[in-house]
């Protein structure tokens, strides 16, 4: 069986050519990252597996890639860009990437959070445009952080933040294990306590717009948001309305419902958000764990 990488950026390409051993299924590196949808039946020319990193596949367009069975997702956010079940329907089967970047995403959403506390990306903004401003910023040891999601994400952010010094609060769809340095509570708790609230949610038909204007009203006045998870996991409308009130003071986002964020989009307006171009799992430690899981993937399809 066949693999074509659909749309492998600089790195990714070269690393799946690395790490490709004898033996393996045939892997095709398409090394033109802008790949447009209409473009896919070409691009995979009858190959049965498909990797896929950031190209939106369209049922419609499924359908005309003849010979296509499996799609191996180099991530866990596959919905953003299919229709899983759909897909299902027609016989390709949807294969996700789990824990290959669970630190280097949490080490992002920490970041992010300290930057949001102390307005660090303002006073640069300010400081290279010759102005000399200087505010005061949230001291997070001794503060309480709820972490919305506790899958392997979750639990590294924990282990940062309790390791910080901080109260570490949790909530969870489904039970989890205790773990001595978090409090599961529930969801409203979080909310109204949390002086930071960190997003770790999977993005599916029932966590599509969880954190909504009634949940955000709802979160302590003047908290920060922190979210690397996916952007249409928050009512946008509501967030910049309570980034422009104070209800939240500052947001460090990493992903945005519109990707790449439009210049004139209002978030790029706004003095207290800080933005990341959707990189939280940009290490090399985490792409060789990607490219090697999806060679796996490949692997065991191969294998039946």
């Amino acid at each position: 069986m066949r693999s074509v990488f659909v749309d492998a950026n600089p790195t990714l390409g070269e690393l799946a050519q690395r790490l490709h051993r004898q033996g393996d299924p045939p892997l095709s590196i398409n090394r033109q990252p802008d790949v447009k949808p209409e473009q896919l039946p070409a691009v995979l020319d009858g190959a049965e597996i498909a990797w896929i990193d950031h190209t939106y596949l369209p049922t419609a367009i499924a359908r005309q890639c003849k010979g296509l069975r499996h799609v191996v997702f180099l991530g866990t956010g596959a919905r953003s860009y299919m229709n899983v079940e759909e897909l299902a329907d027609l016989g390709i089967a949807v294969h996700l990437i789990k824990g290959y970047g669970d630190t280097a995403v949490a080490e992002c959403a920490f970041a992010l959070m300290w930057a949001a506390a102390r307005g660090l990306a303002r006073m640069d903004r300010e400081m290279r445009a010759g102005n000399w401003l200087r505010s005061d910023g949230m001291q997070l040891t001794g503060k309480t952080v709820g972490l919305i999601g506790y899958g392997g994400i979750g639990a590294e952010m924990a282990r940062l933040c309790s390791g910080a010094g901080m109260t570490v609060l949790a909530w969870n769809r489904t039970p989890k294990e205790k773990d001595p340095a978090v409090q599961f509570v529930e969801l409203d708790h979080l909310l109204a306590e949390s002086h930071v609230v960190s997003l770790h949610l999977l993005l599916n038909d029932e966590t599509r717009g969880f954190l909504s204007k009634e949940r955000i009203g709802r979160m302590r006045p003047g908290a920060l948001l922190i979210n690397t998870a996916r952007g249409a996991l928050v009512d946008e409308a509501a967030m910049i309305e309570a980034l422009k009130s104070g209800h939240i003071a500052h947001a460090g986002l990493d992903v945005f419902d519109v990707e790449p964020l439009p210049a004139a989009h209002p978030l790029t307006q706004l003095p207290n958000v800080t933005l990341s171009a959707h990189s939280a799992f940009r290490t090399p430690e985490a792409s060789e764990n990607l490219i090697n899981a999806a060679l796996e993937h490949s692997r065991r399809i191969a294998r039946g």
